[in-house]
């Protein structure tokens, strides 16, 4: 019981916030846009994006701090192969450089394409430190079903959205894309122990969607560009990874004990 009550704590105190410190600059309570609209859009847009993301990943460093007193976790930013989960980032950047963004900021399309994307990629590993990082292991003892199921609706939760002028039908759909979404991506989580391989499917979705800097910037054959050469070099990237895993731990299961 003692244990039971000390996750439900974590994951308050995660929750909270998650929620509050995230949404206050979410919803621009405190119209920290226009103080940042002052600076160069260099600067802006990271700033920004922290600011944005900063109760979700601070809430999970502190969510895993509390953890890890109790026990090991397993996902890191890197999981078990850092150059595969490097490899798999860089693909959305090459290719968002290369195609290039356009924008209202006057920024040449390409390099415009560069800053957005790593930009959208920091914003997608600090919200993977929240729902893959911390709350994937924190749940881990759960039925694989009912932990993707609570971590979605929880992910939803976060969001607001039923706040917002969004209606029902779209708050609806938008709750089964994180359902849907929480058990994608915490596939991939739970295979590479990688948080950085779990962002890069995050950040797809958010481009083909969500994402204010790049989605209006792309037209519909350039989203299916970069969605598809990226998931289809995914796929490759994570087959190879379960495999040299796989022989890793296989390797280390016969190796015969010292004498």
């Amino acid at each position: 019981m003692e244990e039971k009550n000390k996750q439900w704590i974590r994951l308050g105190v995660f929750l909270i916030i998650a929620i509050l410190l995230s949404n206050i600059f979410r919803f621009d309570l405190l119209n920290t846009k226009v103080i940042l609209q002052n600076l160069p859009v260099w600067i802006e847009l990271p700033v920004q994006v922290f600011l944005e993301g900063s109760g979700v990943y601070i809430g999970a460093l502190i969510g895993l701090y509390l953890l890890r007193k109790e026990r090991e976790t397993q996902i890191s930013l890197f999981g078990t192969s850092r150059s595969k989960a490097l490899l798999m980032s860089a693909i959305p950047v090459v290719l968002l450089s290369i195609i290039g963004v356009k924008n209202d900021y006057g920024i040449q399309e390409n390099a415009y394409g560069l800053l957005a994307v790593v930009v959208s990629l920091v914003y997608c590993i600090m919200e993977e430190y929240g729902w893959r990082g911390y709350l994937q292991e924190e749940l881990k003892d759960l039925q694989p079903l009912k932990r993707y199921l609570l971590i979605g609706f929880l992910w939803y939760v976060w969001h607001l959205s039923f706040l917002t002028t969004a209606t029902v039908y779209e708050n609806l759909f938008f709750l089964l894309m994180l359902l849907f979404g929480s058990w994608g991506i915490g596939q991939v989580a739970a295979s590479t122990q990688s948080i950085l391989a779990s962002a890069c499917f995050h950040l797809v979705v958010q481009i083909m969607m969500f994402n204010s800097l790049i989605k209006n910037g792309l037209d519909g054959t350039q989203k299916v560009i970069v969605l598809g050469v990226s998931i289809a070099l995914w796929i490759i990237i994570l087959s190879k990874w379960k495999k040299d895993h796989t022989q890793i731990n296989t390797a280390s299961v016969d190796v015969p004990p010292s004498k």
